[in-house]
């Protein structure tokens, strides 16, 4: 008999097989995350079975206009996938996603949600360049991962910011402005994904700071810390509420997790 938690996929001469699904994994306790990094020229090789994907994410995929951006595309979205499904104990093709409502408007296109989950997983998705990150958490969670941009694209952000947080920019030299906005932006996109607003808020509107002891207190009821990635990037998590580990581990995922082998922590 087969086992009834094991799923159907097409081995490479079209047979019919059936993949174990990967045993449970607890979930993050109350105060903590778990955070989850892949580089994405480590699943290069890998056939990426876009099979498990949602009819909606293939689409999104389809339009993209580059095959690279495809394939982070895809990359991540079955990362993120099998990083739930090990958390529900769900086929990762069996998730299906919904929206909560939005804090602006109203509009069903807030925070993610995993429609009918049956235990209080948060969960955020940002991908840029070669760099995948998930965080997970109890509670609601937003990260963000980017690149360092050059002194152009620096100073076009930074008009965007909030007045303080132009300043803390402005006080800098200038060769070290472009990773402290890139560090000071990361963490204003990663709390406004954990609003549930995105950059449908005003970013200007929020005093995130770039965590400096002498700097404006950040917004109340969230902990923001900056992720240490890749170098080039800058990386950022907000949660809800206070964290019990003041430095969360990030754990890296690489082509097994995207083939479909249970995920490892380092």
């Amino acid at each position: 008999m087969s086992d009834p938690r094991s799923g159907p996929r097409s081995s490479a001469s079209g047979t019919l097989l059936l993949a174990p699904l990967p045993p449970p994994r607890a979930l993050p306790r109350p105060g903590s995350l778990d955070l989850w990094l892949l580089r994405v020229s480590d699943a290069r090789g890998t056939g990426l079975d876009a099979g498990v994907l949602d009819a909606t994410e293939r689409q999104r995929a389809a339009g993209l206009a580059h095959a690279e951006d495809r394939v982070r595309f895809t990359a991540a979205h079955l990362a993120l996938r099998r990083l739930l499904g090990t958390y529900l104990d769900t086929l990762p093709q069996d998730i299906r996603y919904g929206r909560e409502t939005c804090p602006c408007c109203g509009g069903p296109h807030g925070r993610p949600t995993v429609l009918g989950a049956s235990r209080g997983l948060h969960f955020s998705l940002s991908h840029r360049g070669d760099l995948v990150l998930v965080g997970t958490a109890v509670a609601p969670i937003g990260v963000d991962v980017d690149l360092v941009a050059d002194p152009g694209g620096a100073a076009e952000l930074a008009a965007m910011l909030h007045p303080a947080e132009q300043r803390e920019i402005e006080a800098l030299p200038p060769p070290r402005r472009p990773r402290a906005l890139a560090r000071l932006w990361t963490r204003k996109e990663a709390y406004l994904k954990g609003l549930g607003t995105g950059l449908g808020r005003d970013p200007a509107a929020d005093y995130v700071g770039s965590g400096s002891p002498d700097g404006t207190l950040p917004p109340a009821g969230w902990t923001l810390l900056d992720i240490p990635v890749d170098r080039g990037y800058a990386a950022a998590v907000a949660v809800h509420g206070e964290l019990t580990t003041p430095s969360p581990r990030v754990n890296r995922l690489s082509e097994r997790d995207i083939r479909g082998d249970p995920p490892r922590r380092e």
